[in-house]
């Protein structure tokens, strides 16, 4: 009998053209891996390098800047020199104007009344021209007597137009009284009479009238006071 060949045999170029690969392919490719890996691993820690290197040159930079020690100090010094300046001169701008604000306000406080004084002297001036018209009255050298009905209706004018340029221009208001019911805030009782002609409190005269400023009471007038007759019997009659 010839031997015969059995399926167990392997051709020796059997595993030619079939899939799959060596152990040498596959240390090959283990190698190609390793290799990409530590170039990723170069590349990547190549940009943490480059940062580093620029900070420190940065940081170099800075220090070859700033200079030394005693270049710095001195330097703080000028700057600590140039601020002391700088505040002894604000200091000194604002005692000045410290000064100037006090002087004005005590020139306000001492010439507050300026304008006022102003108004006044016109009218001072016109009762020394009358004062002049009756100076010489009692010269006998002086032949024209005087006129004294003129001489008081002078006076009278300038005290007309005193008044007026007070009220108007000032607010200082002389006010009347007579007849009026009597108001202890705006009166000041200097007589009182008894009188049935009156049903309650009144002024009858005034001896010095009272005046306002700018609708505040700055001084009371002093009055004659008439009261009623009735109050007193009926507080008789009470008791």
């Amino acid at each position: 009998m010839s031997k015969q060949t059995t399926t167990n045999e392997i051709p020796e170029n059997a595993g030619e053209g079939m899939p799959g690969s060596t152990d040498e392919e596959m240390n090959q490719d283990a190698g190609t891996d390793s290799g990409q890996a530590k170039a990723e691993a170069v590349s990547n820690s190549a940009p943490s390098c480059g940062g580093s290197a620029e900070k420190i040159a940065a940081e170099d930079d800075a220090a070859q800047e700033e200079g030394s020690p005693e270049e710095t100090i001195a330097a703080l010094k000028a700057e600590l020199a140039e601020a002391k300046d700088q505040y002894l001169r604000k200091a000194a701008e604002f005692e000045n104007f410290r000064k100037r604000m006090n002087r004005e306000k005590q020139d306000a406080i001492e010439f507050a009344n300026q304008s006022l004084l102003l108004d006044l002297i016109p009218i001072i001036d016109d009762f020394e021209r009358a004062l002049k018209s009756v100076e010489g009255s009692n010269d006998s050298s002086q032949q024209a007597p005087v006129d004294f009905g003129s001489f008081c209706e002078g006076i009278s004018l300038i005290e007309k137009r005193l008044s007026a340029q007070l009220e108007n221009k000032w607010g200082l208001k002389r006010f009347d009284s007579t007849g009026e019911v009597f108001d202890p805030n705006r009166h000041e009782a200097i007589m009182m009479e008894k009188s049935p002609e009156v049903s309650e409190p009144t002024v009858q005269e005034d001896f010095l009238k009272g005046y306002t400023l700018k609708d505040r009471m700055v001084r009371s007038a002093k009055v004659k006071v008439l009261m009623p007759e009735n109050e007193a019997k009926n507080a008789g009659a009470n008791e």
